[in-house]
This record gives C-alpha cells, sequence and structure tokens, in this order.
C-alpha cells in the first residue's frame, strides 16, 4: 500500500541556512505520526512544508500518491488545526464551520450535513449559537479541529493545538484527538514538543534535532531503546541517568567500568561484540532501578539526596561517585534523605552509547 504521506529528500532553506537537510519520510494510510523535538528543530516547519504554507527549496512532496509539491494549500487534500484557534469572532460557531465550505461551493444542504456530524463527532451541538467569545479554550480548540474537520480530507495536519491549554484541559483534549482517530481512521500528522502528547497519541513518534529526524519509530521503542545520546535525554521525565566509563571484556563477559564503578552487563540487549576498550555511556530509566537498604551485594553504592513526591510514585535523587541517578519508586518507601543504600540496575534495559558517534550499541 502507498503512504499516505511522503516526503523525499525535502530541502528547506532560508538564504545561507539549512532548515531541513535531505529529508524522507513516509507516513501510512490511517497512521497518526507525531513529530516531536525541542524549539527549531524543524517539526512546525516540516509539517508547514506538507501543508503548503511554506515553498521548499529542493524534492518533493506526495499525498496519496498524487505530486502535491506546488499546489497550493486549498488543493492538497488536507485540513489543518494550529496553536492559535483563528476563530472569527462575529460569527457563531455554526458560521466558523461552514465558512470555508462555502467559499469552496459546497451546496446549504451538504454544509448542513456536514457540520451536522463534525458537531456530534466533536460533541458540540449545544454551542453551535455561540460566538467564540462566549467559549472557554477546550471549546475553541474544539471548534478549531471542527473546522478542519468538515472538509472531510484524509489527511489532518495539527501544529501544537494543545499548547494554549491548562494541564487538565490539554490531558481531556488528548483523550477526544486519540477517540477522533480511532473514530475517523484517517492519516493525522500532530506537531508537539510535548513528549507526554507525543508518547500517548502516537503509532510512530519521529524525534527531531536540527531539521535531521534522530529516530522514527514507536512509542515504546523510542522510549525503551532510543537510537542516540540525544533521544535518550530528551524522552522521558527525568531523562535517563547517563554514567560515562568503559567497556572492559573480562572473558566471562563485558563490564562497565568507571571510578568505583564495575557492573557486569550480562542480559544487555544489543551488540558489545568486539568493543573492548570503548568509551560509553551507561544509560538507565529510573523504573529500572531498585533500592535496596542491604548494602551487601552487587550494584552501585550511593546516597540519597532528595526526594519528589509525584503522587501515584515517588522520584528519589541520589548521588554516587559524584554522580546524580533518579530512581522511581513508592510513595510508601522507607528510605531517609543522606541515607547510604545500594542501586540494583536492571542490565536489560539499559542503553549503551558509544561516546564518539553517541549512537546506541
Amino acid at each position: 500500500m502507498e503512504p499516505s504521506v511522503a516526503v523525499k529528500d525535502l530541502t528547506l532553506s532560508f538564504g545561507a541556512v539549512e532548515v531541513l537537510k535531505k529529508l524522507n519520510l513516509d507516513i501510512g494510510q490511517g497512521e497518526f505520526l507525531v513529530l516531536l523535538g525541542p524549539s527549531g528543530c524543524g517539526k512546525s516547519t516540516l509539517l508547514n512544508c506538507i501543508a503548503g504554507l511554506l515553498d521548499i527549496t529542493d524534492g518533493q512532496i506526495f499525498i496519496n500518491g498524487k505530486n502535491v509539491t506546488w499546489e497550493e494549500p486549498k488543493d492538497r487534500g488536507i485540513g489543518m488545526v494550529f496553536q492559535s484557534y483563528a476563530l472569527y469572532p462575529q460569527m457563531d460557531v455554526r458560521g466558523n464551520l461552514s465558512f470555508g465550505l462555502k467559499n469552496a461551493g459546497f451546496e446549504k444542504a451538504e454544509i448542513a450535513k456536514r457540520i451536522e456530524r463534525t458537531a456530534e463527532i466533536l460533541q458540540i451541538q449545544p454551542l453551535l449559537d455561540r460566538k467564540p467569545a462566549a467559549l472557554s479554550g477546550g471549546q475553541r480548540q474544539r471548534v478549531a479541529i471542527g473546522r478542519a474537520l468538515v472538509r472531510d480530507v484524509d489527511v489532518f495536519l495539527f501544529d501544537e493545538p494543545l499548547s494554549n491549554l491548562d494541564a487538565k484541559l490539554r490531558s481531556e483534549l488528548r483523550v477526544e484527538i486519540k477517540r477522533l482517530h480511532q473514530q475517523l481512521e484517517n492519516t493525522m500528522v500532530y506537531v508537539t514538543h510535548d513528549q507526554i502528547e507525543a508518547l500517548t497519541l502516537a503509532d510512530r513518534v519521529a524525534v527531531m534535532r536540527g531539521g535531521v529526524i534522530q529516530q522514527l519509530s514507536d512509542p515504546k521503542t523510542i522510549y525503551n531503546k532510543p537510537a542516540n545520546l540525544f533521544v535518550a535525554g530528551f524522552i522521558g521525565s527525568p531523562p535517563m541517568s547517563m554514567l560515562e566509563g568503559t567497556l572492559r571484556d573480562t572473558g566471562a563477559g563485558m563490564n562497565f567500568v568507571a571510578d568505583g564503578i564495575d557492573i557486569p552487563l550480562a542480559g544487555y540487549d544489543g551488540n558489545l561484540s568486539g568493543q573492548d576498550g570503548a568509551s560509553v555511556v551507561l544509560g538507565l530509566r529510573p523504573e529500572h532501578i531498585v533500592i535496596n537498604e542491604d548494602l551487601d551485594g552487587p550494584g552501585l553504592q550511593a546516597t540519597l539526596d532528595i526526594e519528589e513526591p509525584m503522587g501515584s510514585d515517588t522520584l528519589i535523587w541520589l548521588r554516587t561517585e559524584g554522580r546524580q541517578i533518579s530512581v522511581r519508586t513508592g510513595t510508601d518507601h522507607p528510605f531517609r534523605p543522606k541515607q547510604e543504600v545500594r542501586l540494583e540496575l536492571d542490565i536489560s534495559k539499559a542503553s549503551i552509547f558509544d561516546v564518539g558517534t553517541e549512537r546506541r550499541l
């Protein structure tokens, strides 16, 4: 099956500054793809290129097999939702939803049918006669989504649609958008800098940095097996705990060695063959480390520093050999500040990165 959206060797430059660099991306039919990355990484720029809001420097863009590289936005078969609601304040919700359809020459009966269907899907029937000033932020964003929905297109583009909302509304609308995708089964491309949004919404996540896709995979792989140090540090709250050291072949297996640290790497899910003496970074998620009050046994000796109660669990920060490590534990833990403990590491869930290439081994 041909991809719903295909980006081929896309390059975009502003003067001498290359913002997107020979970027290739295939988005499957009905897929929910999230473009994730820090500010300035090129994610919104890529979305605007797909939408036709920016003229690209080189490359091609296909939507449902049609080359739309130089097509106008209205001819690309897309619906777009922006960070700003951009509703017409003098029109009621019904007017906002119908405006684009009227300009496109649709019959009144067809417009009414589409508005009714969209209002039902988004549960905004009671709001149709209100003006934007009488709506909450969440309701306005629903209307903005509805304005894209009435176009009845195959591809929807979302540019950080929830970033203007408070945390509770963001959480609620995130669920609504996921439900909407399951119901419509349309292709959706969604830009965000919020990793929670990315991991909860996406079928696949494209993590971007400096106009280049660093990793493209499903959320579980992105989280558990980051392709490089950038992805490992960007994904996760808090990010992975990182220890710098060296790999040493003991004859019985590979160990991670640093000042005061010697950790067997049996069970590591990756290829370490031929890496004896390599400078590496060992990364572990907070939930893959266990604190043990018994100081005898394998693992890292550490000292408790501070704890952060998070409601459902507690984040504990510790120091070991001058390094800081975070551990996620239960709310009823028995540990005390400044207590000496032993950290047991789940090496099967660890990630090891080459210092030179920054790639995961």
